[in-house]
């Protein structure tokens, strides 16, 4: 097996928002949509996300009502203090705060309108490692 790409799909209660909110704070943008659906992609190593509506006849019977629930996506990303600043700025919805973890991992959360979990990390070097 060869991957050569990936992406991230999640059915959202509202579609409209949480486009927005990847495409505005995130750097994502519309690479397609439809009735229901919309992909958004970057241009580095990022994951693809597509997002679907809730209820949406694209999707199976039995994940028509299903919505993201109880996942974290997370980015690994550099300059993580200045990020979490410039989100703040532009009004995100910061769900938790910026720390750091004995194991090296700082890291914050975001919320997108649908509920959907964003979890930012940059990777250091832990004290006394």
């Amino acid at each position: 097996m060869n991957i050569t790409a990936s992406t991230i799909s999640l059915t959202v209660d509202n579609l409209e928002g949480s486009s927005g909110f990847f495409t505005k704070h995130l750097g994502f943008r519309e690479a397609m949509a439809a009735e229901g659906f919309v992909s958004l992609t970057r241009d580095d190593a990022a994951a693809d996300v597509v997002l679907l509506r809730r209820g949406s006849e694209v999707l199976p019977a039995g994940q028509r009502d299903q919505h993201a629930a109880g996942l974290i996506v997370a980015f690994t990303v550099t300059g993580l203090a200045g990020e979490e600043q410039r989100l703040r700025g532009e009004g995100a919805d910061i769900t938790m705060p910026l720390r750091t973890e004995p194991w090296g991992e700082s890291l914050f959360q975001m919320t997108d309108p649908s509920g959907v979990v964003v979890q930012l990390v940059e990777w250091t070097t832990p004290a006394g490692g």
